[in-house]
């Protein structure tokens, strides 16, 4: 009886080692904590497809659970006020420090867009709390948390909208004295969908000839930053990467735009380009904008170009001008519309399929004359700096955190 119990024992734990292990890079730092912590994204993924196939609940209620799993109560501490707040109609969490500033000395601020493909995450996660405690600790700032709202419930340009009307509203004069918060030291910032969103306000404020307080700088942590070309390298590459493989962040993407899966197949094949959007294909052509080390063995190929002629291409039709559009796509803008731009800081992991969409933006930015500081992770993956929380506590999440809180405060 004890001989079979061990051989029990001893199957469970091969069959429990066999579902965790994956075959991902030996360079990605921790691999078997990330592996371990990959099985548990790996079983909840499965969980939505099934859910989703029965008809009990759509693919992203599931997957939220992740958000509701690391939510907390943002509460005040001993060296941080915290508030919850109400900013032109969008919730807001607000980070003070308790500590008066010296005389009149004014702070600077940082204006915060959690990641999660639109679909998911929260200011009010816990990974986003300590990582807000420490910038408010680390520079004396004020940071902005925002809650916008989500898909699918709230398809694009929801998420941008919110955003870019509580930035707008903060960078009053009359409500950043109200924070004693300078006009002069103010950034956007956000990782994943949240740089994507950073990015796309950092454009649109430009173009507002009213606008009198203007960005310091932005921060893109592994941004998202275009949706025409879903075959880079880096998506090759990376296909099957843990935390964020093609297919999610694919069906990211689409959820982002529409219910309609028709595009989510087109994206699949990356097919799901039209002739009207044709000429934007030069803005994300990464035989030019990526440098040789990041080319790979892959060769460019430009993606296909479809005419509607109904059934699915009808529903990737309606969607076109959508994932074309900069407020989505920040990479789809001429040369004439970055000159302006503040400072940037662009993170980047080399295990992202991500990668490409960044460094092609540095690429590009700084061909325009904008002062750019890139930060690349050979050993990262995507959503690491997120990962700075008990059990999935990571060191490269605080050595990202660390080296961005620096280049604020440097550059803010």
């Amino acid at each position: 009886m004890r001989l079979g119990s061990f051989f029990v024992f001893v199957a469970l734990c091969s069959l429990t080692a066999y579902y965790i292990y994956e075959p991902i890079p030996e360079k990605i730092e921790e691999r078997w904590k990330l592996m371990l912590t990959n099985s548990f994204f790996r079983s909840l993924s499965h969980l939505a497809d099934f859910s989703e196939l029965l008809g009990l609940k759509d693919y992203m209620g599931v997957m939220y659970l992740i958000t509701l799993l690391e939510r907390v109560v943002p509460v005040s501490d001993e060296r941080v006020k915290v508030t919850e707040e109400t900013l032109d109609g969008v919730e807001v969490v607000l980070y003070q420090p308790r500590q008066q500033s010296d005389g009149a000395a004014l702070r600077m601020a940082v204006i915060y867009l959690h990641g999660g493909g639109w679909c998911l995450g929260s200011s009010r996660m816990s990974p986003y709390d300590l990582l807000a405690r420490e910038m408010v600790n680390e520079l004396d700032a004020v940071v902005l948390s925002v809650e916008y709202r989500l898909a699918p419930a709230h398809h694009f340009p929801v998420a941008f909208e919110d955003v870019y009307r509580v930035v707008k509203h903060f960078l009053q004069r009359g409500v950043l004295a109200q924070y004693s918060v300078d006009p002069e030291r103010v950034a956007v910032s956000g990782d994943s969908a949240g740089g994507n969103l950073a990015a796309a306000v950092s454009q649109q404020l430009q173009k507002e000839p009213k606008q009198q307080v203007h960005l310091k700088a932005q921060g893109l942590l592994y941004p998202v930053l275009q949706a025409v070309d879903l075959n880079t390298p880096s998506y090759q590459q990376n296909q099957d990467m843990p935390i964020l493989p093609r297919t999610l962040m694919v069906r990211f993407w689409s959820e982002y735009f529409t219910t309609d899966k028709a595009l989510f197949r087109a994206m699949m094949a990356n097919s799901h380009n039209r002739h009207e959007s044709s000429g934007l294909l030069k803005f994300v052509n990464w035989s030019a904008f990526l440098p040789e080390i990041h080319h790979g063995k892959y060769n460019y190929s430009p993606p296909a170009v479809m005419e509607g002629v109904g059934g699915d291409a009808a529903g990737v039709d309606r969607s076109s001008a959508s994932f074309t559009d900069p407020r989505a796509s920040p990479l789809l803008v001429p040369d004439s519309a970055l000159h302006s731009l503040p400072k940037a800081y662009v993170m980047t992991c080399e295990y992202d399929v991500l990668r490409d969409d960044g460094i092609m933006y540095v690429t590009r930015l700084r061909a325009a004359g904008v002062e750019v500081t890139h930060v690349h992770y050979d050993t990262g993956f995507h959503g690491a700096l997120m990962f700075n929380v008990w059990p999935t506590d990571f060191q490269i999440a605080q050595r990202m955190a660390d080296n961005f809180i620096k280049w604020l405060k440097e550059n803010v």
